[in-house]
């Protein structure tokens, strides 16, 4: 538990260090340089602290239980800046605000309160970076299924959140008060926070700060995925969220694991009547099944490929379903996402699973992710987070077959460049940037390519048995991938050791012993690519990479 704590904590330090971040920025900047009260600050900190927490745990089944709109809270955040800000921008609004109050006191009312509002409402309109802590979160929240656990890994992430924004805020505080031109002009500089805090509120009702954000420059998202999926805590959230592999549970052929059906999808957008989209009505189709939200920054970057690719290849037997698993209350609301459909231009068919009920399916715990579905109904591909889209036509095409006449999509990918290899899973319910194809719940012999692997791609060879989220050796075991990375980390099991070479050298030999759990294959002290090569002594499992 505590390794969640802490890796809560880090996700939200880096949150609040993302681009996602930067349209709330400006409204804390805003909310403290109207005053020279140091506790102000702080003030506007903890309420958003506060609000996030409370709200993204219990807000939703809150309004439901009163029978409330679900975007209520998100509507009144944002009245709330924008009657602060009037109240920064005209001394008589304040003063109106503050009178029915001051019979409670001899002395004017202080700053706090107006502090405490504006971070309550900022932490009902901050909507942060998506990521699998997050998300463990936003399903346990959605389902009822709140505990301790649950609340403190929700706490710690805000907390993360707030110390770097805590830090922006005095600064600013700091700099406003200690200019000696801004002190001169106190009432220009209340005037000025107001318009700011004001346009601000606007830009968020309307959707604006999701359109600024989508268009900057992603930073963090690596180290984001360094940290968040790394798969000691992927267990971790695993039992906290009590998820099994859903897709190794299922009926599997050597075509790849069963694609679960569609479940719980309370509103279908996108097709004639509002009828219901099935998996199985779609059979002999090439299906991409992406789970997505319209606040999520990551899968708004994703768009432009899913579009120019249903573009190109519904004629040939490509369909898309957008599952939209909401992050948050104001999520839920149909008729917010109906907008965002529309407002985003897409015409392929999106189902709203309030309740995770898809999600939970799928074994899902990351938006975006994409689950490719090939004509028989099964899963042939898996993708998590931006990125790697070239690698996702090319699955695309590869199960559309000869229908393909088209060319290649040609949409700039502005995901960031890696620093290191992804972390690469070898079972075939995960598995990518692979050779050759695999043999499915069957040992069978393997060899490596007479061509050089390309980066970030896997090989085996010798005998394996090729299962949906393990691989287990048999005679000759071998296993071939090219990397880049500082240290490189395998989850193994079973007994017996493993020898591993880089670049054709003997670099180190790991004993094996036990349950499942992470292996340091190597350490470099410094940025490193090459060839790695690791043999297994038979009966060993391996599950998948981390590289840090």
């Amino acid at each position: 538990m505590l390794i969640l704590l802490g890796v809560a904590f880090a996700a939200g330090v880096i949150t609040a260090l993302s681009p996602c971040m930067l349209p709330v920025l400006p409204l804390i900047l805003a909310g403290t340089a109207s005053s020279t009260d140091r506790r102000r600050p702080y003030v506007i900190i903890a309420g958003l602290v506060l609000s996030f927490t409370v709200f993204t745990l219990a807000g939703g089944a809150l309004l439901s239980a009163l029978g409330l709109p679900e975007d209520l809270l998100r509507d009144l955040a944002i009245a709330a800046m924008l009657v602060l800000a009037a109240s920064l921008l005209s001394r008589r609004v304040a003063w109106l605000l503050e009178r029915p109050l001051l019979f409670l006191t001899r002395r004017r009312p202080t700053t706090d309160g107006s502090g405490l509002l504006l971070g309550v409402s900022l932490g009902l309109v901050f909507v942060p970076c998506a990521g699998p802590v997050l998300a463990a979160i936003s399903v346990l929240a959605a389902s009822g299924e709140i505990g301790a656990r649950i609340i403190l890994v929700t706490g710690a992430y805000a907390i993360g959140a707030a110390v770097p924004m805590l830090a922006i805020a005095i600064g600013g505080q700091r700099l406003t008060t200690g200019v000696g031109l801004l002190r001169a002009h106190a009432a220009s500089t209340r005037k000025v926070a107001g318009a700011l805090l004001g346009v601000g509120a606007l830009a968020i009702a309307f959707g604006l700060d999701q359109e600024i954000t989508t268009r900057l420059p992603t930073y963090g998202t690596s180290f984001q995925e360094k940290i968040e999926r790394n798969s000691s805590v992927r267990r971790e959230l695993r039992a906290l969220t009590g998820s099994g592999d859903a897709l190794a549970a299922g009926t599997t052929s050597a075509a790849g694991p069963r694609a679960p059906e569609f479940k719980g999808i309370k509103l279908w957008l996108n097709t004639p009547a509002g009828k219901p989209v099935s998996l199985a009505g779609l059979r002999g189709k090439v299906v991409i099944v992406d789970f997505w939200t319209y606040s999520c920054i990551n899968c708004l970057r994703t768009l432009p490929h899913l579009k120019a690719w249903d573009r190109a290849y519904r004629k040939a037997g490509l369909v898309i379903v957008g599952i939209h698993s909401p992050e948050f209350a104001f999520e839920r609301v149909p008729d917010n996402v109906r907008s965002a459909v529309r407002r985003l231009d897409l015409r392929y068919p999106v189902g709203l699973d309030n309740d995770f009920a898809t999600w939970r399916a799928y074994d899902n715990d990351y938006w975006p992710a994409k689950y490719l579905v090939d004509r028989s109904g099964r899963v042939r591909y898996t993708h998590y987070g931006e990125g790697a889209y070239g690698e996702t036509e090319s699955w695309i095409r590869r199960l559309l077959g000869e229908k393909v006449k088209v060319s290649r999509t040609s949409v700039a990918d502005e995901t960031p460049t890696d620093i290191t290899t992804r972390e690469s899973y070898l079972g075939y319910a995960r598995l990518a940037n692979f050779a050759d194809p695999v043999a499915f719940d069957r040992e069978a012999s393997y060899s490596f390519p007479a061509r050089p692997l390309r980066d970030d791609e896997l090989s085996y060879s010798g005998r394996w048995k090729v299962e949906p989220a393990r691989i287990r050796a048999g005679e000759g075991a071998r296993l071939r991938l090219r990397f880049q990375a500082n240290d490189i980390f395998l989850v193994l099991a079973g007994e017996g050791r493993v020898d591993a070479f880089v670049d054709g050298r003997l670099l180190s030999t790991v004993a094996v012993s036990g349950t499942p759990r992470l292996y340091t294959i190597a350490r470099f002290g410094q940025l490193k690519r090459g060839l790695l090569e690791l043999r297994f002594a038979p009966g060993l499992e391996a599950y998948a990479f981390t590289f840090g």
